[in-house]
């Protein structure tokens, strides 16, 4: 079993723990995004340290990390990753930790997964598919049989703590469904920054009208024509509230509102990356939550309807 050796001060701020590495001899998870991390913490309970990479409120397609952290990847017991290309800044730290042995998972190759179907991305594999608790629950069988594969894992503390959070991934399911049902199907439209929403539209039966940003990364930029066209599709689907990313400014989609010269509000979603503690979305759980409440507040009919 790899052990994480030089580095204890790292690994002590990035997962919270007391004490020094060397105390701890439960197996290293190593998690590229922060929604992951707090799935995957989740899921193994106390049966494994884990590190999440990506800090509350980054950009998982922009986010760097340091040499140190690169070298922990190295010397993890296993690397979790959400993959179809998402961590954009992080691949070459992914490939060499693979190149040097180290077990990975990677969450997007669990999934049905859906390609982008308009935009710069079109035909490519769509990686934002936790926004779809259906999905996360294959993400969690599949982690588990990953962790459990550990050597040195408490397999039975494992399995107690995956199936308490799969409940969990269950009723979040359920109340989603729920309240989603509350909006009538005319108008089901959304439009956010960039392109995240195509689970949820998919499980749930929502219309991506269109993105600010035209493909699947927030690296892309909006050109006139693309805000024109996205202009002219939210004036023919009658869209009433547009939805800006937590982890993006919403300056564009503010700029698309005023353009539309229809009476649009701006909604902030959590999609792309979990808060500080108290902020809103801590955990994927509450992110989920949240979201559901917002979507289904921002596109109900009014009383002037």
């Amino acid at each position: 079993m790899r052990r994480l050796i030089g580095i204890v001060a790292v690994a002590m701020a990035l997962t919270g723990c007391a004490g020094t590495a060397d105390d701890d001899d439960r197996p290293h998870i190593v998690v590229t995004t922060n929604i992951l991390g707090d799935v995957v913490a989740s899921t193994v309970g106390d049966a494994a340290r884990v590190t999440t990479l990506m800090r509350p409120n980054a950009d998982p397609h922009s986010f760097e990390i340091s040499a140190r952290e690169a070298a922990m990847m190295r010397e993890a017991d296993l690397i979790v990753s959400n993959g179809l290309g998402l961590e954009e800044g992080l691949q070459r730290h992914l490939d060499r930790a693979a190149d040097a042995g180290v077990e990975t998972y990677v969450a997007g190759e669990q999934i049905d997964v859906l390609d982008y179907s308009d935009g710069e991305a079109e035909g490519a594999p769509d990686p934002h598919f936790w926004t779809d608790p259906a999905r996360m629950l294959d993400v969690v069988d599949g982690l588990e049989a990953a962790v459990t594969d550990i050597d040195g894992i408490d397999e039975p503390a494992v399995e107690r703590a995956a199936a308490a959070y799969k409940i969990e991934l269950e009723s979040l399911d359920r109340e989603m469904t729920d309240s989603f049902a509350s909006i009538p199907q005319a108008h089901r439209s959304l439009v956010t920054n960039h392109h995240v929403f195509g689970y949820l539209a998919d499980r749930f039966g929502f219309r991506v009208v269109g993105a600010v940003i035209p493909g699947g990364t927030t690296l892309a930029a909006p050109s006139a024509a693309d805000l024109r066209d996205l202009t002219e599709a939210i004036e023919q689907a009658g869209v009433r509230t547009i939805f800006a990313e937590s982890s993006q400014p919403d300056r564009l989609i503010q700029v698309l509102a005023d353009e539309a010269g229809v009476d649009v509000e701006v909604s902030e979603l959590f999609t792309e990356s979990l808060t500080e503690k108290g902020q809103g979305a801590d955990t994927y759980l509450t992110m989920m939550r949240a979201n559901t409440e917002r979507i289904t507040s921002g596109l109900s009919p009014g009383p002037t309807d």
